[in-house]
């Protein structure tokens, strides 16, 4: 399932823009629901409707732009602290913060997604954003098997090392290097460039979500991908990578 959704995640950026925001925003509206699924095993509550209401981030940037997300993304945090009140007082603060996590994680940095396919190019954009990610996660699982020798965060993910991580670096630098000029027709060092730090952030969304499920006491956010856990445990890098790629895209191959 993973492989198909990641051929349709393709397709529809280079070919059907509309149809990638689409596919975009129900992933959001199912990783919300992992979310709060995740979430209510530690015993936190987060108002279900306006948390799944974040999903409408996606085609709201996408048609309206960025400050219509900024917006957006204020109503919404209201919208969940306006329903959570209206509950009762008990343990509401838990449960606030738990829905305006889920949102911000889950629903506004996906839409960064949206703003790299509202331009020109935005199909190859999103390529380039998706093939520097995965490379960075290809890579440092890669080097890390062959080399990992010293743990990054052993408390938190064991099998996570320098080695690997100097491995995501790399790979991500030289996707970056290739692809930028072939796809944006942008410069090389441009494209290494913008590998880095995509790669550094892949890794702390990585061990970000490491971190909340170790809190929670789960092993993975869902199982909705057979032997791979939830959809969550496959858009921790991808998500946490999106705005930044928004941003240094913007400035070193401005459309």
């Amino acid at each position: 399932m993973g492989i198909t959704l990641g051929a349709l995640i393709v397709v529809t950026a280079l070919f059907l823009p509309p149809s990638f925001v689409a596919v975009v925003t129900v992933v959001v509206v199912i990783g919300s629901l992992e979310m709060t699924t995740a979430l209510r095993a530690g015993r936190i509550n987060p108002p279900l409707i306006p948390v799944l209401l974040g999903a409408a981030l996606v085609p709201l940037a996408y048609v309206w732009g960025s400050d219509a997300l900024v917006v957006g993304y204020g109503l919404v945090c209201l919208s969940i602290l306006v329903w959570r009140a209206l509950e009762g007082p008990t343990r509401a603060i838990r449960d606030i913060a738990g829905g305006v996590f889920i949102v911000t994680y889950v629903a506004l940095l996906a839409s960064f997604a949206a703003l790299l396919i509202d331009s020109p190019d935005g199909g190859q954009r999103i390529i380039v954003y998706a093939l520097l990610t995965t490379m960075s996660d290809i890579g440092g699982y890669a080097v890390g098997v062959l080399f990992g020798k010293h743990p990054m965060a052993p408390s938190i993910s064991p099998k996570k090392s320098w080695e690997g991580f100097a491995g995501s670096l790399a790979t991500s630098a030289l996707a970056g290097a290739i692809s930028v000029p072939l796809l944006l027709g942008g410069d090389w060092w441009a494209g290494a460039l913008l590998g880095v730090p995509l790669a550094f952030f892949a890794t702390v969304g990585d061990l970000s979500e490491s971190t909340l499920k170790r809190d929670l006491g789960i092993k993975d956010m869902g199982n909705l991908l057979p032997g791979h856990g939830g959809l969550m445990d496959r858009l921790d890098s991808l998500l946490i990578t999106a705005p930044l790629c928004w941003l240094l895209l913007g400035i070193l191959v401005p459309t």
